[in-house]
């Protein structure tokens, strides 16, 4: 089981989204049949197994064990993941476009470059699946409290000179075996968990 994977097929997000089969999921991070599901969330075992067979379909569930019981055979299943992440992919018509409103300052950029984040983020977690490889990448998380809006302000053009000044010195356009790598750096107020 992954911590996190990123759904891409837009039919497997909506199967995702649906309340009943999102609590199956939450359900199967321990290995679980159809007839035991049914018990924790009230549903007849039929019901509960056509939820299952539905996220099996869309790689959402795995089948874990088979083993008989009685005239029966006994599915156990598991979700593939910990946590999903639906990919802008799943909308591609509509996905965000950080190039359609660059606005350094603007909130809905911000979501923009976030879906970016995911969307291409997911693809290398996919690629290098298949490839049976890692993906390198790098992320810092933080919280500073500012006095002020100038505070803020200031804080924001420093940050901004310190990466040009590493993104200047680190950057080497004639390298031939170099990869290009993608920077996000984004600030916004916290929000408190209820």
């Amino acid at each position: 089981m992954f911590d996190v994977t990123v759904i891409e097929d837009p039919a497997a997000a909506e199967v995702s989204l649906d309340p009943m089969r999102s609590r199956l999921l939450a359900e199967l991070a321990q290995p679980a049949s159809a007839a035991m599901l049914a018990a924790r969330v009230g549903l007849p075992r039929q019901k509960v197994n056509y939820h299952l067979r539905t996220l099996e379909r869309h790689g959402l569930v795995e089948l874990v064990e088979e083993r008989r019981k009685g005239n029966a055979t006994e599915r156990l299943l598991r979700a593939t993941a910990a946590s999903y992440v639906i990919s802008p992919v799943a909308l591609a018509a509509v996905q965000p476009d950080p190039a359609q409103s660059p606005d350094r300052l603007s909130a809905r950029w911000l979501l923009a470059l976030a879906a970016r984040l995911v969307r291409d983020v997911g693809a290398l977690i996919t690629g290098s699946a298949r490839a049976g490889k890692r993906v390198a990448t790098f992320a810092l998380d933080g919280e500073v409290r500012f006095a002020t809006p100038a505070a803020r302000a200031a804080f924001a053009e420093e940050l901004t000179q310190a990466v040009t000044t590493l993104v200047s010195k680190y950057h080497d356009e004639e390298a031939e075996s170099g990869r290009d790598h993608r920077i996000v750096v984004a600030v916004h107020p916290s929000t408190r968990e209820s």
